[in-house]
């Protein structure tokens, strides 16, 4: 009886210490003060960035080499990048080290992984943050607004100057809410109130901009199921399938992963991605399976307007008429 209420008296403690730490973090910045964060837009970059992306596999091998390449077809022949990923890995999990991440070491099997805590060194210009699928779980079982503030912290340290982002991601296409719903809802109540708006409360942290990847996705589906982009028909065309033709209901297939890589290009160079190439290699060197050639300029032109269309992006949004 003495060792279990000894022990009894140890948990009550943890969670005691656990729920004053909560207590003493500031209180979210009220929406205000949060728009004042992004009033005035971030100055584009004008030269090749060297970019970590921290996250799981709704970043992949792939996007990021088709990222470094529609940057340097964009004339920005220094785009660098860097990755740590897991399997369905949560920020904190990444926090934790590479022990808690699950599939840790298959994920990183690769040349361009570097392990994250170099974040925290001079090196990097640009952190993209991604944090893990069901985002209302991360948020309620994975302290997703601490471990934001945590890797936030990290990358200032290593450079004060950094620009820091969160990629706003999805879920799965049969979500019983409705994919589409989903995307539209979580917008503000996950990734702004529940993770930047908290985030952004510690002073260290300072400003995350965000690229819009779940926006981007609605914004395409819309467009490609009213007929509006040749060659596509619906949202499953954006998805991978397996071998047996299944559909994969979360991860992208080379013509949404081509999306999302024009949607950080446009974010991290704060320019349209009309004009570069639609035909991409994927991380192994192999081709990505090109989208339509009609299909490459509206959904450029798509990412454009997503992009400018938002503050939280730090893209000036006059840029969009050409100012």
């Amino acid at each position: 009886m003495k060792r279990r209420a000894i022990f009894g008296a140890g948990l009550a403690s943890l969670f005691a210490g656990f729920a004053l730490s909560r207590a003493l973090r500031p209180k979210p910045l009220n929406p205000a003060q949060f728009a004042a964060r992004y009033a005035v837009p971030l100055p584009g970059p004008g030269r090749g960035l060297s970019v970590f992306h921290l996250g799981h596999s709704l970043v992949g091998r792939d996007m990021p080499a088709m990222l470094e390449q529609l940057a340097v077809a964009a004339g920005f022949a220094g785009h660098r990048h860097a990755s740590q990923l897991g399997w369905g890995a949560s920020l904190d999990q990444h926090r934790i080290g590479p022990a808690a991440v699950p599939g840790f070491a298959q994920e990183n099997a690769h040349p361009n992984h570097a392990p994250a805590e170099l974040v925290a060194r001079p090196g990097y210009d640009a952190v993209v943050l991604t944090e893990m699928v069901e985002i209302a779980d991360a948020i309620r079982h994975h302290d997703s607004a601490a471990a934001l503030a945590y890797w936030a912290r990290a990358a200032r340290a290593g450079n004060p100057e950094v620009r820091l982002y969160l990629y706003e991601t999805w879920h799965r296409l049969d979500d019983a809410e409705g994919w589409l719903t989903r995307l539209d809802a979580d917008f503000t109540r996950a990734w702004q109130d529940a993770l930047l708006r908290v985030a952004m409360a510690d002073p260290d942290v300072g400003t995350i901009h965000l690229v819009p990847g779940g926006q981007v996705l609605a914004a395409a589906t819309r467009a490609i199921e009213a007929g509006q982009v040749p060659g596509l028909a619906s949202r499953d065309a954006l998805f991978s399938r397996d071998a047996s033709g299944a559909l994969d209901p979360i991860h992208l297939g080379d013509a949404g992963a081509y999306l999302i890589a024009l949607t950080h290009f446009a974010v991290l160079y704060h320019q349209s991605p009309e004009g570069l190439p639609g035909a991409l290699r994927k991380a192994d060197g192999q081709a990505a399976t090109p989208l339509a050639m009609a299909a490459v300029a509206p959904l450029q032109r798509l990412v454009w307007q997503v992009v400018t269309g938002y503050a939280l992006t730090g893209v000036d949004r006059a840029k969009v008429d050409g100012g």
